[in-house]
C-alpha cells in the first residue's frame, strides 16, 4: 500500500464526499439487517399462526395472520428500498470521487511531463508515457472508486452482520466463521502472485504500446520499405506475450473465486445442520434459521468480492507505483529568477562543457564565444560536432556540465525560464507541427490577442511561403494533418521559420532550418532574413554556405570544440574545413 500514499494528498481534497459515501456505507449495512430480523419475526409470526389456524379456522384470525404477512412484507420492501436508495447515494459519492481524482492526476501527470527535461524523453519512450497517464491512471481510478467502496463496505457487513449473528446464537456463528480465516490467508498468498503479474503486465503493455505508436508514427517509411509483415509479426509476438500474462494473471483469479464460493457454501450447510438440530432441542427458531441464512448470504457478495477487490489494489499499487517513478522524477523551475529577460551588450559563453548521460565522449568541451548584441553568429562543422548541443544550451533545453552562459554578465540560470523563452525563437533540426491551421502553426509561440493577421501573413513571406499561400486551398486558414503530413519538407521548414520570425526577440537561433529548401527560395528566405535581423541577436547553424553569408562572425565545430573562427572571407582564404566546404559548395 505504500505506492497508494501519493493519493492520499486526493482523499484529503474531496474528504466531504468521501465521508458521507462512507456514512451511505454504515447506514445501508445497518438498515440492510433489518430484512433478516423482519424475515425471521415474521416467519415465526407465521408458522405460531398456522399452527393456531391448524385447530380453529376463526375468519378473525386468519384475516389477523394475513394483515400481519402484509405488515411484514411492507415493512422488509421499506428497509430494502432504504438500503437501495443509501447504495445509490453511496456510489454517487464515492465512484464519482473516483472520476474527479482520475481527472486531476491525469492533468498533474500531462502538466509534469511538460516540465521534464530533454534527458527524461531521451530516456523514456512516447508509448510508455502514454500508456502510465491512460492505462496505468485507470487502474489507480478503480483504486479509489469500486476497490475503497467495497473494502468499507465489506469491513461494515462485517461488523452489523456478525455482530448481529452473535447476539443471536453465539456458537452457531463461531461455526460459520470458521472458515474465514482460511480465506484471509489464502487472499494474503494469491494477492502477492496477482501483484507480481500485475507488474508484468503492464510492462508488457507499455512495451506493446509503445510498439504500437512507433509504427503508426513511422508508417511512411514502413511502407516505403515495404516491411508491413515483419512489424507486423513483432506486433504479434508482443501481443502474445501480453495474452500469455494476462491469462496467467485469469487463472489465479479463476482458481480464486470457486475457493470463496466452496468455502461459503460450506458455512450454508454448516447453518442448516446446526441449526436443525437447535430447532430440534427447542432452542432454536426456524426463523432464526432463516435470519442466518439471510445474514450469510449479506456475506457471500463482499466475501466473494475480498479477491477480486484485493486484486484491483495489487493492480493500483502496481500502477501507481509507475506513476510514481515518472512524477518523483525532478523538474526544473520555470518561473523563479529574473522575470525579464534582456541583452543590452552581448551575450558570452565561458568555458562551457556538456556531455549527454551515457555517452562515450562529451559533446562540447570548453567552448569561449562572445557574441556582442546585433551580431549574427555563424556556425557549421561535421555532423555530431555539438552544433545543436550548442543552441539547445542557449534555449536553456540543457544546462551545462561546467562553465556559463551569460547575458549581460548575468547568468541564464539566474532568469526565469518562462522569461527567457519569452524573448528568444528557435527553430530545432526536427521540425514539428501541430495538426491545426497554417496561421494557427505560425502564431504558435505568441501569446493570443497579441498578434493579427497581417503579422502572420507577412511572416509567411518572410519565410518564403507566398507562392505556397495562393496554392492551399484555405490560404493561411488551410488545416494540415498529423504534423504537418500534407505539407512538403520545404513547406514545413518555412512555416517554422516564420513562427521564428513573427516573434519580436531578443535571440534568434536558426539549427539547420533551410536545409530543405531549393537554392532560389533559400536566397528569398536570406533577403528576408536581412529586414528581420536588422539589429537583432541571432545564430545560424547550417550545413549550406548561403545562409552562412549572413554572418557577422562564423565559427567551425569539430568533436565539440572549436576549429575555426573569423569572417566569411577570412575563413574562405584560410584552408581549413570551411574553405574546403566552400569550394565544394561553389
Amino acid at each position: 500500500m505504500k505506492e497508494l500514499r501519493a493519493l492520499n494528498r486526493y482523499f484529503r481534497q474531496y474528504a466531504g464526499s468521501m465521508l458521507f459515501g462512507v456514512a451511505c456505507i454504515v447506514l445501508s449495512n445497518v438498515v440492510g439487517v433489518y430484512v433478516a430480523v423482519f424475515v425471521r419475526a415474521g416467519l415465526n409470526d407465521g408458522l405460531a399462526h398456522a399452527r393456531l389456524l391448524g385447530s380453529t379456522k376463526s375468519a378473525i384470525l386468519i384475516e389477523y395472520t394475513v394483515s400481519m404477512a402484509l405488515m411484514f412484507g411492507l415493512a422488509i420492501v421499506v428497509v430494502a428500498a432504504a438500503k437501495g436508495l443509501l447504495m445509490y447515494w453511496m456510489r454517487q459519492s464515492i465512484v464519482v470521487v473516483s472520476r474527479k481524482v482520475e481527472f486531476d492526476l491525469k492533468n498533474d501527470i500531462y502538466n509534469h511531463y511538460q516540465h521534464l527535461g530533454l534527458d527524461f524523453y531521451r530516456r523514456n519512450f512516447t508509448g510508455d508515457m502514454m500508456a502510465r497517464i491512460g492505462e496505468d491512471v485507470s487502474n489507480v481510478r478503480m483504486y479509489v472508486g469500486p476497490a475503497v467502496m467495497y473494502f468499507a463496505n465489506i469491513l461494515f457487513v462485517f461488523l452489523t452482520v456478525i455482530s448481529q449473528m452473535f447476539m443471536v446464537n453465539t456458537q452457531l456463528t463461531w461455526v460459520v466463521l470458521v472458515p474465514l480465516p482460511f480465506l484471509s490467508w489464502g487472499i494474503y498468498k494469491v494477492s502477492r502472485i496477482i501483484n507480481e503479474r500485475n507488474t508484468a503486465i503492464q510492462t508488457q503493455l507499455s512495451a506493446l504500446t509503445t510498439l504500437s505508436q512507433e509504427t503508426f508514427a513511422g508508417i511512411r517509411v514502413i511502407k516505403a520499405f515495404g516491411v508491413e509483415s515483419r512489424f507486423g509479426a513483432e506486433f504479434n509476438e508482443a501481443g502474445k506475450k501480453y495474452r500469455f500474462l494476462n491469462m496467467r494473471l485469469a487463472l489465479v483469479n479463476s482458481l480464486f473465486f470457486p475457493l470463496m464460493v466452496l468455502l461459503v457454501g460450506l458455512s450454508s450447510l454448516l447453518v442448516l445442520y446446526i441449526g436443525g438440530l437447535e430447532v430440534s432441542n427447542g432452542s432454536f427458531t426456524p426463523g432464526n434459521i432463516a435470519e442466518f441464512l439471510i445474514y450469510l448470504n449479506m456475506l457471500i457478495w463482499p466475501v466473494a468480492s475480498l479477491g477480486w477487490t484485493t486484486a484491483l489494489v495489487q493492480k493500483a499499487a502496481a500502477s501507481q507505483k509507475r506513476i510514481n517513478e515518472f512524477l518523483q522524477h525532478p523538474v526544473a523551475s520555470q518561473n523563479e529568477g529574473i522575470d525579464t529577460f534582456h541583452v543590452g551588450r552581448e551575450i558570452s559563453i565561458k568555458n562551457v562543457s556538456f556531455s549527454f548521460q551515457g555517452a562515450s565522449h562529451p559533446a562540447l568541451t570548453n567552448i569561449n564565444l562572445n557574441i556582442p548584441v546585433g551580431t549574427v553568429l555563424g556556425v557549421t562543422g561535421k555532423t555530431g560536432a555539438g552544433k545543436s548541443t550548442l543552441a539547445q544550451i542557449l534555449m536553456r533545453q540543457y544546462e551545462p556540465d561546467s562553465g556559463v552562459v551569460e547575458a549581460d554578465g548575468v547568468s541564464l540560470s539566474q532568469f526565469s525560464k518562462v522569461a527567457h523563452m519569452r524573448a528568444t525563437a528557435y527553430i530545432p533540426q526536427d521540425q514539428f507541427l501541430f495538426s491545426d491551421s497554417i496561421s494557427a502553426n505560425i502564431a504558435f509561440g505568441v501569446e493570443e490577442g497579441l498578434v493579427d493577421e497581417k503579422a502572420i501573413f507577412d511572416a509567411a513571406l518572410m519565410a518564403g511561403l507566398g507562392k505556397d499561400i495562393e496554392q492551399w486551398p484555405d490560404g493561411l486558414n488551410t488545416i494540415i494533418g498529423e504534423r504537418g503530413v500534407s505539407l512538403s519538407g520545404g513547406q514545413k521548414q518555412r512555416v517554422c521559420i516564420a513562427r521564428a520570425l513573427i516573434r519580436n526577440a531578443e535571440l534568434y537561433v536558426f539549427d539547420d532550418c533551410l536545409s530543405a529548401v531549393d537554392a532560389e527560395t533559400e536566397s528569398e528566405i536570406i533577403e528576408s532574413f536581412l529586414s528581420r535581423l536588422k539589429g537583432k541577436t541571432a545564430i545560424i547553424i547550417s550545413h549550406r554556405i548561403a545562409p552562412l553569408k549572413l554572418a557577422d562572425k562564423i565559427v567551425v565545430f569539430d568533436q565539440g570544440k572549436i576549429s575555426e573562427e573569423g569572417t566569411y572571407k577570412e575563413l574562405v582564404l584560410a584552408s581549413g574545413y570551411f574553405a574546403r566546404m566552400h569550394e565544394l559548395q561553389s
